[in-house]
């Protein structure tokens, strides 16, 4: 009869006081990082309110005592008060995979876990849950496709770049980029980033995306050889857009000439078109913010090119497949 009740009393959630030394956190939680600051303001709000919202816990046979489900940054908070009981809800779900995504999804709608911790633990789901797939995981969490698939690209990352990532010293959107990078052309990144020579996550994903792109026109280069009529568009191109740019500094002394000169004397020659010469100027000034920008772009291609390695695994997949007929 008493085995019966306790087997009840486990079967719906119940609450009780449990003592801080009976708890302990579930080795396979899916964050790993906590932030300092954070824990420590909770902590603040948990001493001037009380606990809003109870641990939940479930009984562990292995180890004994309980081991939490959800709420171990509220169980971390009673630690930093040195609290001596905590208030926890009971329950004893079987399932370690359902545990585990509940804890997921209390952390990642919250934005409580890292882009990688994420990842992590999207990936474990896909492995061990039948069927699932990164449609049904973003459905899980209440994410689109896109968001759980670019968290997934992220387990690509050397370790050395993962670490800069957890730490945020380098950013998601630039992460993404880096991580479509063979190792070998991640640490290219890496060193460059870490002498300086990249000052921002917009700089890292300009830079990164212009290796990707030198990284697969190289296996290209090595697998496919230019024609004759290729090398001569090529060069066709070279030439016309150099001299395009040659032309530059020709317009360039126009307009300082324009610049030096004296407005009075400037509205007379112009004779009442100033106007119509102030719109051309400003149509000169938006093409030139945007060959700026293309060059800059250029000049990421430029210094990946210097950097790139091929990566073995493209070209030994380019080099095994049949030869065309």
């Amino acid at each position: 009869m008493r085995e019966e009740l306790t087997t009840y009393l486990l079967e719906k959630p119940v609450q009780r006081v449990l003592k801080m030394s009976q708890v302990h956190r579930n080795p396979r939680q899916p964050r790993e990082h906590f932030d300092e600051a954070a824990l420590q303001e909770l902590a603040s709000s948990i001493d001037e309110y009380g606990l809003m919202q109870a641990i939940e816990v479930r009984p562990d046979n292995e180890r004994g005592g309980y081991e939490i489900v959800a709420g171990e940054r509220r169980w971390r908070a009673h630690q930093l008060l040195k609290r001596t009981k905590i208030r926890a809800t009971i329950t004893s779900e079987k399932s370690e995979l359902r545990r585990f995504k509940r804890s997921v999804s209390e952390n990642v709608n919250r934005e409580d876990m890292t882009p990688l911790e994420e990842a992590r633990a999207f990936q474990r789901i896909l492995d061990e849950e039948e069927g699932a797939t990164p449609e049904s995981v973003a459905a899980d969490f209440s994410k689109t496709t896109a968001y759980v698939k670019l968290r997934l690209a992220l387990l690509d990352l050397r370790e050395d770049v993962a670490k800069l990532v957890e730490s945020k010293t380098i950013g998601t959107q630039a992460a993404v980029q880096i991580a479509a990078l063979s190792h070998a052309n991640q640490a290219a990144v890496l060193a460059k980033f870490s002498r300086g020579e990249l000052a921002s996550d917009n700089e890292i994903v300009h830079f990164a995306y212009a290796m990707r792109q030198q990284q697969e026109q190289a296996v290209l280069m090595i697998t496919e050889e230019l024609t004759e009529e290729q090398r001569t568009e090529r060069a066709a191109v070279q030439k016309k857009t150099r001299t395009a740019l040659d032309k530059i500094e020709q317009v360039r002394a126009m307009l300082d000439e324009i610049g030096a000169s004296d407005p009075l004397k400037l509205a007379q020659a112009l004779e009442g078109g100033v106007g119509a010469r102030l719109e051309q100027l400003d149509r000169v000034a938006e093409s030139l913010t945007k060959a700026r920008f293309q060059l800059k772009q250029a000049k990421a291609h430029s210094e990946a090119k210097e950097l790139v390695q091929v990566n073995p695994e493209a070209v030994a997949e380019s080099e095994s497949e049949p030869a065309a007929a």
